[in-house]
């Protein structure tokens, strides 16, 4: 097992398939008992998508398929987050709208208009390798992966400088 995960880590694509074919069946099987039957396909492709990314980091000793049953256990926990983020939100669509149209009076306006002079004025105030990561990830709403590539960095990498990236934007922010 460890020589299939060197070529996979050199880009052998024989060696990527191979390795699907070994685990997909079993991982498939688990995600269609804790998922709806159009979801667990998706979710799979995710589970090895992560899967490869994060073969150089694996440790030899590691169970391989503890881990990748780690990683669809972790895609399956975000799958019904999201689903109840998306159902809480899509439950207080009335009162966003009623919202909404407040928004439009001209103190709104001027309110709106300070709270974005004060995010851009925080903003600038960051690093630049923060502003940066904060404006592709919630500006050009890049998905993760995308930046990651973009910034030469790991998928993880990119999530904890994102994530340290809010924070000292909410310290800033605080300060303003």
């Amino acid at each position: 097992m460890v020589a299939l995960i060197e070529k996979i880590i050199q880009g052998d694509e024989q060696a990527v398939v191979a390795f699907y074919h070994e685990f997909s069946s079993r991982i498939l099987r688990y995600l269609q008992h804790r998922l709806p039957n159009d979801k667990a396909q998706e979710i799979l492709n995710d589970v090895f998508l992560d899967a490869i990314d994060e073969l150089p980091v694996l440790k030899k000793q590691t169970n391989l398929h503890a881990w990748l049953y780690k990683i669809a256990h972790n895609k399956i926990v975000d799958y019904y987050r999201k689903k109840k983020i998306k159902s809480f939100l899509f439950s207080q669509i009335p009162y966003l709208e009623f919202l909404a149209q407040d928004l439009h009076q001209p103190e709104f306006i001027l309110e709106k208009n300070k709270i974005r002079d004060n995010i851009e004025a925080t903003l600038v105030s960051l690093s630049h390798k923060y502003q940066t990561i904060l404006r592709m990830h919630y500006e050009d709403q890049l998905p993760i992966k995308t930046i990651a590539l973009e910034l030469n960095l790991t998928p993880k990498a990119t999530e904890s400088l994102l994530f340290r990236a809010r924070q000292h934007f909410i310290k800033a922010y605080e300060r303003t």
